[in-house]
């Protein structure tokens, strides 16, 4: 167990000397949080990142130092991306959401070497044989129980008309639920809210305009935050105890998840909106599906020439 420790501590060496790589994990991770579909975690795999930024977030208590200098710039990507992922949803999303999503999935598509590495020349066994698939059905499963979930209650609120103390106090386990989302790849934060009625609610609230007429809604915003802080790093430890012990199992597990986000970023209610108003003739999906295309060779060129370059730099190290 020393010995995984140790390992795990020259990972994060090596991973906060790339602060920039570092602090583009952290947009993605931001946006994550509001784009459907989009796993921080799987993007952590993707970019060689994911055990160094387990570590951080599961000992930066008793290893603060070290964690710190991977954790700031993170942080701070985060920030961005998720300030970016609100302007986003706004202006774009109503009319580009499919082209955005199509961009994601060929950015995931292109780093998927950076993931089956983790298993590449590993023997199949029977158990790994089924760990593989699990882990492939879970986002997708996820997906689908949102989109059933969004249609079983119909429409509901905008945003929240008043603030019982029992929402309070739900959205702290919520939080860590949610933290769920950026240590198990293939999890979708937005799914995971969409799946609960909350991700409108949420997302409508956050204005300068409704916080100033409703600042009860801050104690929200600051329960939630607390249940997520605290599942990061309670959960980042678990998982770097299970891939300690059970190294080659969990990557099996954990890169099903990861392929299967692929295909979940397709399955979510605001998705399944766009496929509606398709089939009802309501919209041409011709022009959204070609640009669409497009976007998704970008998104592959550009991440496989990413992990390319990755892969020989870790080749080279090693």
């Amino acid at each position: 167990m020393s010995e995984n420790l140790n390992n795990d501590k020259g990972g994060l060496d090596g991973a906060s000397k790339n602060r920039l790589l570092v602090f583009v994990l952290g947009i993605f991770i931001g946006l994550a949080v509001i784009v459907p579909g989009v796993s921080g975690s799987a993007i952590a795999m993707m970019l060689g990142l994911y055990t160094a930024m387990l570590y951080a977030l599961g000992n930066v208590f008793n290893d603060f130092r070290r964690c710190a200098k991977f954790l700031i710039p993170l942080l701070l990507g985060a920030v961005i991306g998720f300030g970016a992922g609100f302007i986003v949803i706004q202006k774009l999303f109503g009319k580009y959401l499919f082209q955005i999503v199509c961009l994601f999935v060929g950015f995931m598509i292109g780093a998927l070497p950076a993931i089956t590495r983790e298993i590449k020349g590993e023997k199949l066994t029977a158990a790994r044989g089924v760990l593989f698939p699990v882990g492939l059905l879970i986002p997708i499963a996820i997906g689908a129980l949102s989109i059933y979930l969004t249609l079983e209650r119909g429409s509901s609120d905008t945003t929240f008309t008043d603030f019982p103390v029992w929402r309070y106090i739900a959205y702290f386990p919520l939080g860590i639920v949610v933290s769920l989302t950026q240590i198990v790849p293939g999890l979708s934060a937005t799914a995971i809210l969409m799946a609960f009625g909350q991700f409108g609610l949420i997302l409508n609230s956050v204005s300068v305009s409704y916080i100033l007429e409703n600042p009860e809604v801050l104690g929200l915003y600051a329960s939630l935050c607390i249940g997520f802080g605290l599942g990061l790093v309670l959960i980042s430890r678990l998982f770097s105890v299970i891939i300690g012990k059970w190294k080659t199992g969990a990557f099996f597990a954990i890169t099903g998840m990861a392929c299967g986000s692929i295909i979940s970023m397709f399955i979510n209610p605001d998705m399944y909106e766009i496929y509606t108003a398709w089939g009802s003739g309501a919209e041409s999906p011709v022009v959204p599906a070609i640009i669409g295309i497009v976007l998704l060779a970008v998104g592959f060129t550009s991440s496989y020439l990413l992990t390319r370059y990755e892969n020989r730099k870790q080749e080279q190290d090693n």
